[in-house]
């Protein structure tokens, strides 16, 4: 497939394998070009042959550990100085599965390095110029444990959390500039994501696992369709615009001069 439509370079993160590569599929038959940013050269050197051979797109690779602070210094600057990208993908990202009391804690810090501070500074890095282009797309994939923290490892919901907070802040920043910004909150999905966290996706029950490609294409639906925040597995849109409700009316209550009368302490 070719296309001579040119809607600008998405670069992705975590584009290797999973959900990455189905996102970087889509996109260039979509007519992006790409720049794939990933730890394993070979691996992005197979996705970039295999993309440029049946869409035409340009795909350039980034071999990068986003963890290491030179590394994701080199994919900012990209962000910062190459005028043709008009999305970033937020999707590189670490799992876990086990309780706080069998979790390493040096892990945990690892996993937050990754799933919070790195698409905080590639966000950062992108904005800017999306707003003095008056356009541009960021893609942050949190997860469905971001508002249901019990389900999995606290540390993992925490970082998705973030991500969450993040990704309505920035919209809320950035909407009336031209910049789109929408957080991905996928459920359990078939990738190898599963056995790196701990739990392989085998010992998961079949109903509540969403095959990848079906995932970022109800995600891609999703950003067409405007979307916010996109939940690929939620029935009914309305459940989630209840509950944002219902966030946004706790307000005017959230900050006041005086407790709540239920504690019985007096202002002084």
């Amino acid at each position: 497939m070719n296309t001579n439509i040119h809607k600008g370079t998405a670069l992705i993160t975590g584009a290797s394998s999973g959900i990455g590569a189905l996102y970087a599929d889509r996109l260039a038959r979509a007519g992006h070009d790409l720049i794939l940013v990933a730890r394993r050269a070979g691996n992005l050197q197979t996705l970039a042959r295999q993309l440029t051979d049946q869409t035409g797109r340009s795909v350039e690779i980034l071999t990068a550990d986003l963890t290491r602070a030179d590394d994701l210094a080199r994919v900012e600057a990209v962000l910062k100085t190459d005028a043709s990208i008009t999305v970033l993908v937020n999707n590189a990202g670490v799992g876990a599965t086990a309780p706080l009391l069998q979790s390493d804690v040096e892990d945990m810090e690892r996993m937050i390095v990754l799933n919070a501070n790195v698409p905080m500074r590639l966000a950062y890095a992108a904005a800017p110029g999306f707003v003095a282009r008056g356009a541009g797309t960021i893609i942050n994939i949190a997860s469905i444990v971001a508002v249901a923290p019990e389900l999995l490892n606290g540390v993992y919901a925490g970082s998705k959390a973030f991500l969450l907070a993040l990704s309505q802040s920035l919209h809320h920043e950035l909407a009336d500039k031209g910049v789109r910004i929408q957080a991905v909150l996928p459920g359990a999905t078939a990738t190898d994501f599963w056995d790196v966290a701990g739990t392989p996706v085998a010992h998961l029950p079949a109903g509540i696992v969403m095959p990848a490609q079906a995932m970022v294409d109800a995600a891609l639906a999703g950003l067409a369709q405007g979307e916010q925040v996109t939940i690929p597995s939620l029935p009914d849109i309305a459940d989630w615009n209840a509950f944002e409700q219902a966030r946004k009316a706790l307000a005017p209550g959230l900050s006041r001069s005086a407790p709540a009368s239920r504690y019985g302490v007096a202002a002084h």
